[in-house]
């Protein structure tokens, strides 16, 4: 029988429907704005007496609380306006004092029914939920630098190794020079060096004991070590703002030696810049003899102690690059620690290094790179120039008990804070490069809710005016094309909620493009519908012709767009990939709408039914 659905398929589409209701439904419950309070320590929560006094606090200050909930030695209070949060926050941190560490937080206020089927609300981009925005650029004299001293480290190995006698090293740019008391000397030492360290064009200056050995990097060994040092620290970054917890964040190169980093949602811009900012970096060395030459040695200071030096060999045992994973903990005495894990290079090497030094002290130097800003007149004009410097301390300097392996621990630190963070460091990986910031922008919450407004009211407008055309062009079919059309915009924000794909502006106007493409695929049925009843066919037989002959056209212009959104998700940057994805979505779920559900409407309606006039 004509435009008559089997009851299952009725079902299936009556299933879907449902589906994508309730999965649709989270994103009528906004996140609260949060403020979250826990213990430094992470084994103590907040008493009454203290929970009373932070009410008032705020209650002083015009701040509205909506709940407070207290879970897992974790304090979280919401608030029922996002402009009282750094207050609230500030409030309470002077409250609490030090040993509480209090932060900024969206909370979830899905329902818990909601969340017991795993639904959620969609995430939004950084464009409309606030967050930060950095722009970063990678020093590539300094890991150019780098890994010439990494090169004169291993080089001064392999000589004493083969007990060529050598005076010191130099390095210069890109050159790496080192002296010797001889000719001979020199010219062995070439030989060597040379077959081991191809990347490298030599030169022989100088003679006797101003002999010197010249090394100058190749350039292209050095574009090869600045595409490097961009890629690790892209994949470094990745891995720091994963461990951030935050969703969907955007960390792409631009340009040759610059990154972008973008974080939806994170409000702690000083903690996100500590975090992804760092470039931190750990070195294990051992401490001198004192029958070292001077030439092998370096005196560094304590980090928490400046008026303690300790004389260190210039050879790096390992460098955090080893370091497979790392956490934090507390010793037998209460004291942070850092747990560490090697990989099976760097567990090699700390054995190799510690087996045969048993009584010798072993040090954690911590290395950080930092700027200095700096105001000069150039041209008339003040002008802000970046200063870089580096920072060495001593972390630890402990003597080895034993030959060490792939698992040990580093103490000497001054907070769980600070034991958490250089965990994080390490477990994420070093940077091939210092970084440094060369933007900074804060997008708050209230724009992206302007924002927010402004996507909904287009989506409204361009719904608003697609219902009026449909309806005054197609009467009764003009209302079933309206029913499907609110349905696929459902069903296209429980997809992107049940994939917890990203909600960025350019995705709002993927959306509103697909509640055109939806509604032309309706025209296309209605209009053929329409010339089969000119050409004398029945209204029955005119209903199955029109969806029948739309089909193909219908699929082939849909599989064309979908193929460009696929394109663009593929080769695009992040705006491009969140309108190819809600583009994508969309198509889809119109192809559904417009192909089953208003024809399930039209067969409910009319089918098998003896029908004389269509009102289309």
């Amino acid at each position: 029988m004509l435009n008559r659905y089997p009851l299952w398929k009725y079902l299936l589409i009556l299933a879907v429907l449902i589906g994508g209701l309730v999965y649709s439904l989270p994103n009528l419950f906004p996140e609260d704005p949060a403020v979250q309070v826990s213990s430094e320590r992470g084994d103590a929560s907040v008493d009454a007496r203290q929970l009373e006094r932070i009410r008032e606090s705020l209650r002083e200050a015009g701040i509205e609380i909506k709940a407070v909930e207290d879970e897992d030695n974790r304090l979280l209070i919401r608030l029922l306006d996002a402009d009282d949060q750094i207050k609230a926050r500030d409030r309470i941190a002077a409250l609490l004092g030090d040993e509480y560490v209090v932060a900024l937080n969206l909370a979830e206020s899905t329902p818990a029914w909601l969340q017991s089927l795993s639904a959620s609300p969609m995430t939004l981009g950084l464009d409309l939920r606030g967050g930060v925005h950095f722009l970063l650029e990678v020093d590539m004299d300094a890991a150019l630098e780098q890994r010439l001293e990494v090169n004169a480290s291993a080089m001064r190995e392999l000589l004493r190794g083969e007990r060529i006698r050598y005076r010191d090293t130099e390095v210069d740019g890109r050159t790496l020079s080192i002296a010797f008391a001889s000719d001979e000397d020199r010219d062995e030492a070439r030989r060597l060096i040379s077959r081991e360290f191809p990347d490298f064009d030599y030169a022989s200056e100088g003679e006797d004991r101003g002999a010197r050995l010249v090394m100058t990097m190749t350039d292209q060994a050095v574009n090869e070590l600045q595409d490097y040092a961009i890629n690790q620290n892209l994949t470094t970054l990745r891995n720091r703002v994963n461990e951030l917890g935050v969703a969907e964040p955007m960390v792409q190169r631009q340009g040759p030696a610059r990154i972008v980093v973008e974080l939806p949602g994170v409000q702690d811009t000083v903690a996100a810049k500590r975090v992804v900012g760092a470039t931190a970096n750990l070195e294990f060395r051992l401490e001198a003899r004192p029958d070292t030459p001077d030439a092998e040695i370096e005196t560094f200071s304590f980090r928490n102690d400046e008026s303690r030096t300790a004389d260190l060999m210039r050879d790096v045992i390992i460098t955090g690059d080893s370091v497979s994973s790392a956490s934090r903990s507390f010793d037998e005495n209460g004291r942070p620690q850092v747990n560490i894990n090697l990989d099976g290079t760097g567990g090699t090497l700390m054995n190799r290094a510690t087996r045969t030094n048993i009584g010798r002290n072993m040090a954690v130097l911590f290395i950080e790179h930092k700027t200095r800003d700096r105001v000069v007149i150039e041209d008339g004009e003040e002008v802000t120039v970046r200063d870089p410097y580096t920072e060495r301390g001593l972390i630890s300097l402990a003597t080895i008990q034993s030959a060490l392996g792939n698992s040990f621990r580093i103490t000497g630190l001054d907070s769980p804070t600070e034991a958490a963070e250089l965990a994080l460091l390490l477990r994420s990986g070093s940077l091939a490069a210092p970084i440094y910031f060369v933007q900074e922008r804060t997008i708050g919450p209230s724009l992206g809710a302007e924002n927010i407004e402004r996507g909904v009211m287009s989506v409204q407008i361009g719904l608003l005016l697609v219902v009026l055309f449909m309806l005054v062009r197609y009467r009764v079919f003009g209302v079933f094309a309206n029913v499907a059309l609110a349905l696929n915009l459902t069903l296209v924000v429980a997809a992107m909620s049940l994939l917890g794909a990203t909600l960025t502006l350019p995705g709002i106007a993927g959306i509103v493009l697909t509640l055109g493409m939806a509604v032309d695929a309706n025209v296309l049925i209605f209009e053929r519908i329409r010339e089969e009843l000119r050409g004398g066919l029945s209204v029955q037989q005119a209903i199955h012709a029109g969806y029948e002959r739309a089909f193909t056209s219908i699929i082939d212009a849909n599989i064309t767009t979908l193929l460009v959104a696929v394109i663009l998700f593929s080769i695009g940057t992040g705006p491009v990939k969140g309108f190819a994805v809600t583009l994508s979505l969309g198509i889809m779920t119109s192809l559904f709408t417009a192909l089953l559900v208003t024809r399930a409407m039209v067969n409910l309606i009319y089918g098998g039914k003896p029908v004389k006039k269509l009102w289309i």
